[in-house]
């Protein structure tokens, strides 16, 4: 039996302000710039104010010239322009040119992708009908770096279904060594160590580069993992030879597509969202508000909905009034969204700036101090999640590089004298330590550990070997070198 009762709750709603300033906290300035365009496009009540400005002034220049050739051409009379008796217009055509004139073209730049190279090299090799399909079919599933990762059998397969051609394992194999013929070196191979040996045999064939194959064909799983006393061992050779034959080894590509994937990248550019100057010792923080446009209520609106709202008892007009309404209210929230989110953006990088002012004043980053989200939460009275939104995606440009707000937050870790420092500022020193050790004997992460308990820092070596990964440092063996 169903029944029917009150009930109270408290539940916390956001309102579509708040959820719409929300989502344009955590865009950057370059995302932004393409919001507030699309917000544009689909709200006609919101202008661009210079945009407004440049539209009239072409408009009015438009009018203009239109008065300038109506004044030339008040006397027009069609009769002057429709006189059969007037030379046909083909031969009035001049030609202006002679046999001696050098007719030169302007040049433009085509470049080819990596995958029409390798097809325009294998147009010059003489290949049957059949072949030259099968290797049109290996080309097309190398991979960016030039690699083949489809299995023969699967081709084999590919070819009888979409191209009706049954062929073998050994006549696609056959096919896959002109395709390695080709130029990169390297290319068309199946895994990393073919690659480097198809790239050696196409060297001059000395003893370190016949050394380097006989390493890489019989013990690369030592060598990748720089085993190199094994390899002495195995194939009885001084560390000299074995020096020797690793440069050849060093001088080969594992990405030989890469001299063309990487050409055909755009460039990727990073807009940052504050602007932090140093003028004798004082910081100035601007927010960047360079190409994001000014924006504001559309007078013709304004002027409609008062038009409008003079006939009230008009049903049609009624429905006009409140579509205007409607994107007026619309385009209100969306500016004072912008609004309190550069008000939220500059009060957020401000307190950071006074929390970090040392770092700013010298970029060491040894002077960062700890700090986590609710440091900052705290100094601007604003919700965590708030700041998280702000430092995610919003780069500074300082008189030392542009940097990532997240990178300025750390977690504290207490010294043997009772200091909070940054994990950071150990970061950097563990750096630093790996930078400067002798890479024939690099450091372990237990003489790491003995460096930083050296310096004051009580860590344990765990907690080293995390902060090496987090900083993308192999281990000591992988960082040995000859």
């Amino acid at each position: 039996m169903q029944k029917i009762k009150l009930e109270q709750r408290l539940l916390q709603k956001l309102s579509p302000q708040q959820i719409l300033l929300m989502k344009l906290l955590q865009i950057p300035s370059i995302a932004l710039e393409q919001r507030i365009k699309q917000e544009i496009e689909e709200n006609p009540a919101l202008e661009d104010i210079a945009g407004e400005e440049n539209l009239k002034e072409n408009e009015q220049e438009n009018e203009e010239n239109q008065e300038e050739y109506d004044a030339d051409n008040e006397e027009f009379d069609i009769t002057d322009y429709v006189d059969d008796d007037e030379t046909p217009s083909y031969r009035l055509n001049s030609y202006n040119t002679s046999p001696d004139d050098e007719f030169r073209e302007t040049p433009f730049v085509s470049g080819l992708s990596f995958h029409e190279y390798l097809q325009q090299q294998l147009g010059l090799r003489q290949l049957t009908e059949k072949e030259n399909t099968i290797a049109q079919t290996i080309i097309g599933n190398l991979d960016e770096a030039g690699y083949l990762q489809r299995e023969v059998a699967a081709m084999v397969d590919d070819l009888a279904f979409s191209q009706n051609i049954s062929t073998t394992k050994n006549e696609i194999l056959d096919a896959l060594k002109y395709i390695q013929q080709l130029d990169p070196p390297g290319v068309g191979a199946r895994n990393l160590q073919e690659c480097i040996i198809l790239q050696l045999q196409r060297m001059n064939a000395t003893p370190p580069v016949q050394l380097a194959i006989r390493i890489i064909d019989r013990y690369f799983d030592d060598f990748t993992k720089k085993h190199y006393d094994k390899i002495i061992k195995k194939t009885n050779i001084d560390e000299a030879r074995l020096k020797q034959a690793v440069n050849e080894i060093l001088r080969c590509n594992p990405k030989p597509g890469s001299y063309f994937s990487d050409t055909s990248k755009s460039n990727q550019y990073i807009t940052p969202d504050f602007i932090l100057t140093n003028k004798d010792g004082d910081l100035e923080l601007s927010l960047n508000a360079k190409n994001t446009p000014e924006l504001r209520i559309s007078k013709t609106y304004l002027d409609m909905l008062e038009a409008y709202s003079e006939n009230k008892n008009n049903v049609s007009h009624k429905e006009a009034v409140s579509f205007i309404k409607q994107k007026l209210d619309s385009a209100k929230w969306f500016i004072d969204a912008i609004k309190q989110r550069q008000n939220t953006l500059y009060i957020t990088m401000n307190a950071i700036l006074q929390y970090q002012k040392e770092y700013f004043l010298e970029g060491d980053e040894t002077k960062l101090k700890p700090m986590i989200l609710k440091d900052i939460a705290e100094l601007v009275h604003l919700d965590i999640s708030t700041i998280s939104r702000v430092a995610n995606s919003k780069y500074v440009q300082t008189p030392f590089g542009i940097f990532l707000l997240k990178s300025f937050f750390s977690e504290s870790m207490q010294t043997d004298s009772g200091e909070e420092v940054s994990t950071r500022e150990i970061k950097k020193i563990l750096s630093n330590c790996i930078e400067a050790e002798n890479k024939s004997k690099p450091l372990t992460d237990e003489q790491l550990t003995d460096i930083l308990i050296e310096k004051g820092y009580n860590i344990a070596r765990r907690t080293v070997a995390k902060y090496r990964e987090q900083l993308n440092i192999s281990i000591a063996r992988l960082r040995k070198e000859l």
